[in-house]
């Protein structure tokens, strides 16, 4: 696995980049950082209520909102001017938290300074911003495994300690916890070269893990078994920035990482099921647990042993019944579980609506 580029001067310049050199959405030269995804139709009266600063100083690269999160306590790792912490704010409800880390000062200014305007809008005052790098959340006032969900917004890939954040993160949650975050990832290392670009770096590129080097990480780090929900290819629009990544192709990416002890690492099959009840809110017929589970309601669905404790150790728990808690049965491997690039391809620095032919497929399948 490639090094993380030195941190001299890469967290300055990510400062810098967010801070002042970026002043909207608008200055962004790539579409990484500023995913343009369908936003759902229940959350679009949400965003509404938001104040016009905070979401033109937006740099996500997807949504970051995963169900069942009224009363919740979440962490909105880099939050930035605040956007996602206080669309989640209305999610949690009066009886949640939001809490909204970020290391750039100008960000969490606009984020503090617009308050009392959602406070107002919302009827309550639940999100609160702290000063800090997410690769030291040891450092703050925040209690271990005080969090029921960790999200973060195309951020890990600025960090230059990614195994540091993804271990400060399972240490905040609560047994059963999840990190819902999206990212920008890689098809393969990134050259060390394009890494020391400041432009590339902070546009959400240069910092990019390689998808398997991520899942190495996440497994060091106690998350045995990341699970994808969603992707897609990005497009780099600008021309001069296409050039110098060449045939590296980017995607953007939502995973979840449960915090539970003892996973395994692998689909086995345990002889497990579970019915989906279609009672929760928004999901009446069908839940997307991941890219590779979707729950019809009312059909026994045979899951591999892991995904039965993520459903049953996890706030997702009273919306299933759960067939053969007993794990003790074993009849191998789940058919499927093989190790190729799991996203969805597309075509580097192109049109991300075209598939690669087959003879060119090896450089992004």
């Amino acid at each position: 696995m490639t090094a993380s580029p030195p941190s001299t001067g890469v967290r300055e310049a990510v400062q810098t980049y967010y801070g002042s050199t970026l002043t909207s959405s608008a200055d962004l030269r790539t579409s990484a950082c500023c995913d343009a995804s369908a936003v759902p139709s229940a959350l679009k009266p949400l965003l509404s209520r938001l104040h016009p600063e905070v979401l033109s100083r937006y740099y996500g690269c997807g949504l970051v909102c995963p169900p069942l999160l009224e009363g919740a306590r979440v962490l909105d790792l880099g939050c930035g001017s605040g956007r996602d912490a206080y669309l989640l704010a209305q999610l949690v409800g009066p009886g949640g938290t939001v809490v909204g880390v970020d290391m750039t000062a100008e960000q969490l200014a606009v984020a503090e300074a617009h308050r009392a305007f959602h406070a107002e809008a919302f009827g309550y005052d639940n999100v609160h911003f702290l000063e800090g790098y997410i690769e030291h959340l040891e450092q703050l006032e925040l209690e271990p495994g005080s969090f029921d969900v960790v999200i973060s917004n195309c951020v890990v890939n600025l960090s230059t300690d990614k195994l540091a954040v993804l271990r400060g993160v399972r240490r905040l949650l609560k047994p059963g916890g999840e990190f819902f975050f999206a990212d920008v990832y890689a098809d393969r290392r990134v050259p060390q070269a394009l890494q020391a670009d400041p432009v590339l770096y902070g546009e959400c590129l240069s910092g990019a893990l390689y998808w398997n080097d991520f899942l190495r990480l996440a497994r060091q780090a106690g998350f045995a078994d990341p699970r994808l929900v969603n992707d897609h290819p990005l497009e780099i629009t600008d021309p001069e920035l296409a050039e110098r990544t060449g045939e590296l192709c980017f995607f953007s990416a939502t995973y979840r990482l449960f915090q539970i002890d003892d996973l395994e690492d692998a689909c086995e099959d345990h002889g497990q099921a579970v019915i989906y009840r279609g009672t929760i809110p928004g999901h009446p017929h069908r839940l997307d647990f991941d890219k590779h589970h979707s729950l019809e309601a009312g059909r026994v669905f045979p899951v591999c042993g892991n995904t039965f404790r993520m459903l049953h150790q996890s706030r997702l728990a009273p919306h299933f019944n759960f067939i053969s808690a007993d794990s003790s049965a074993h009849f191998g491997l789940f058919p499927g579980c093989g190790s190729v690039m799991p996203f969805t391809p597309g075509v580097p620095g192109g049109d991300t609506s075209v598939k690669p032919t087959a003879a060119g497929s090896a450089s992004c399948c």
